[in-house]
């Protein structure tokens, strides 16, 4: 039976930090069968979390072990996105606490999402999501000139190594180069403006990138699409910001990545993203914890 009042024994999760005032907040419902699309959007919108998670069985055609095998559906505050990193990462420590470590398969609607958990030697379990496949594309000047006004962004403020691009590896995210850490520090946009453009290109974050090293980037990415003004660590955008960086060759096709994000926001998370050759596929690794209510 199904009900449009959101009634479920929902956990609250970080994901990317081993800290409960690090990395991104996640609600997570593991079993969501008695629940639907209502009562998992008002769930999503009384937490205020830029996405919670829900579980429920899987689809027959997906082969898994079984008990380790779902289907999982991301919902905003606003809306249901196709995937989620952060939420997918929490979600997958929240079981390894009760199933164990190993390995998970999660249905989304972007596609198939398996998921590994490892204990690290603390005993802190880690867990590393396989995107989808990739794809990136260009992005029109006009609607470039946009994202930039409504960002308060002169086109000056862009780090021309980081070619602006719309990246995907599970959802779509505009990939913006920072020209400095104190370009990216601050944040103060059109939150309306933002969010038309946004909407029409279909996009779930703007990500906004300052390389500090070879491999080692800051990242912070507005939501608004989400009822959020900026997520705090995006699992999505990382892998998206993989398949970019190999794409455009800025690292080579076999690197390890680190991305800070959260710490503008008090948050701070790490998320490792990893690059195999020969393989399109983006790993996104992070730590995950409970968080008090």
């Amino acid at each position: 039976m199904t009900t449009n009042e959101p009634d479920a024994d929902v956990l609250h999760y970080t994901a990317f930090s081993s800290h409960p005032d690090g990395g991104n907040p996640a609600g997570v419902v593991l079993d969501a069968s008695g629940l639907d699309d209502a009562a998992m959007l008002a769930i999503a919108a009384r937490l205020g979390y830029s996405e919670s998670a829900f579980l429920t069985g899987p689809p027959e055609e997906l082969a898994g072990e079984p008990g380790r095998t779902f289907t999982i559906r991301y919902f905003s505050p606003q809306a249901e996105v196709p995937f989620c990193g952060h939420a997918t990462i929490a979600t997958a420590v929240a079981l390894a606490e009760r199933i164990g470590p190993g390995d998970l398969v999660f249905a989304t609607r972007a596609g198939t999402v398996p998921v590994t958990v490892t204990a690290d030697a603390d005993g802190t379990f880690r867990a590393t999501l396989t995107s989808v496949e990739p794809r990136i594309e260009e992005i029109a000047p006009e609607e470039l000139a946009e994202a930039l006004a409504a960002l308060g962004w002169p086109s000056a403020d862009l780090d021309p190594r980081l070619p602006p691009r719309i990246a995907f590896a599970g959802a779509r995210h505009l990939v913006l180069g920072a020209g400095s850490r104190e370009r990216l520090a601050s944040l103060s946009y059109d939150f309306e403006r933002l969010t038309t453009l946004m909407r029409k290109l279909d996009l779930t974050t703007v990500q906004l990138v300052w390389r500090a090293a070879d491999t080692v980037f800051h990242v912070r990415d507005p939501f608004p699409v989400g009822g959020v003004v900026e997520d705090p660590a995006t699992g999505a955008a990382a892998a998206a910001f993989g398949a970019y960086a190999r794409e455009l060759a800025l690292v080579p096709p076999e690197s390890v990545l680190t991305l800070h994000q959260g710490e503008d926001m008090g948050r701070p998370g790490v998320l490792t993203v990893t690059l195999y050759a020969g393989d399109p596929k983006v790993r996104v690794s992070g730590t995950g914890t409970r968080m008090p209510r």
